[in-house]
């Protein structure tokens, strides 16, 4: 029943993000999977209109924030202002305090804020003057950010980009595709009319749902020799990080939820792997001298780790 309701979900958002199917249904997956998002790409090819779509389409409460060099942290965690007529301090909530934050060109803002979310996306809760406070369930962050060496931007840590389960790039769209986004602009915006599949409450129950997929002991081992694979690759200097692994096994498990199946296949973990492992992969200065490419990399590790077949499983 919930894997149709997730494909109703995807169905109702590709009415307001045009041809961007793939990228569509990985950030489904992901929410399936209780991660964080990462887009990538040069500004107004639809990533912002993606996350609105999916925060309609779920009834999900969601904030937005513009990231500038000017945002303080406290306005993504909240501050305590003082009450003159209490005599207390009273917090007032900041845009993390949602189900679905926003972080709009996360990379153009300071260090500093950039930090600000590494809590609230690692445990789930924001400390303000040394009181902590958990965020409304489900949460998730879909960030967006322009591509390095973009006009005033700010290369994120691998502390935080390590804390994103996918990093996705959206792409401009094709011609046809693009005629399509004309005409569906001409009468209006199309975000205006996605109907709500669920309620938060069912995502919560999706993501569970999506944790009792069976991954059989053969297939963890496949997805440890991946991540050995790059910790040892030569054209690496950093390769997937436990949690890195973590996410991988998450995102198989939301693939075959949203393929019909309660059991995770090599294809699977295929399917996903580069969408987890690239932001978290760092190229050696010997790959940068010789031209080699993060996404040629993550080709040759999953050529040289055995797949395993049914009769080894």
């Amino acid at each position: 029943m919930y894997a149709e309701k997730a494909g109703m979900i995807i169905q109702e958002v590709k009415r307001a993000v045009i041809g961007k199917d793939d990228c569509i249904y990985k950030v489904m997956m992901a929410m399936l999977a209780g991660g964080h998002i990462l887009l990538e790409d040069i500004p107004g090819v639809g990533k912002t209109t993606m996350a609105l779509a999916f925060s309609k389409a779920c009834a999900l409460q969601q904030n937005r924030v513009q990231f500038t060099p000017d945002v303080l942290p406290s306005d993504i965690t909240g501050f305590s202002i003082y009450r003159k007529e209490t005599g207390i301090f009273e917090y007032r909530p900041g845009a993390a305090m949602c189900n679905l934050f926003l972080a709009d060109e996360i990379n153009r803002t300071s260090p500093k804020t950039q930090s600000a979310l590494l809590e609230v996306m690692e445990e789930g809760h924001v400390t303000v003057d040394g009181i902590t406070r958990d965020v409304p369930k489900p949460f998730m962050v879909i960030a967006t950010q322009n591509p390095v060496g973009s006009a005033g931007t700010q290369m994120l840590p691998e502390s935080q980009l390590d804390r994103f389960m996918i990093c996705l790039s959206m792409g401009y769209p094709n011609v046809e595709n693009e005629i399509a986004i004309l005409k569906g602009r001409d009468s209006g915006n199309p975000i205006s009319d996605i109907l709500p599949i669920i309620r938060g409450e069912e995502l919560l129950l999706m993501q569970k749902e999506t944790e009792q997929v069976f991954i059989h002991d053969r297939i963890f081992t496949y997805m440890a020799e991946l991540a050995a694979a790059t910790r040892t690759h030569p054209m690496l200097e950093l390769g997937l990080s436990p949690r890195g692994t973590l996410a991988l096994a998450k995102m198989s498990k939301a693939a075959a939820f949203l393929n019909g199946r309660n059991y995770v296949t090599p294809a699977d973990v295929v399917f996903i792997f580069k969408d987890v492992a690239l932001h978290r992969i760092r190229l050696s200065s010997k790959a940068r001298v010789s031209r080699v490419t993060a996404d040629a990399v993550a080709d040759s590790v999953l050529e040289q780790v055995d797949r395993p077949t049914p009769k080894r499983l």
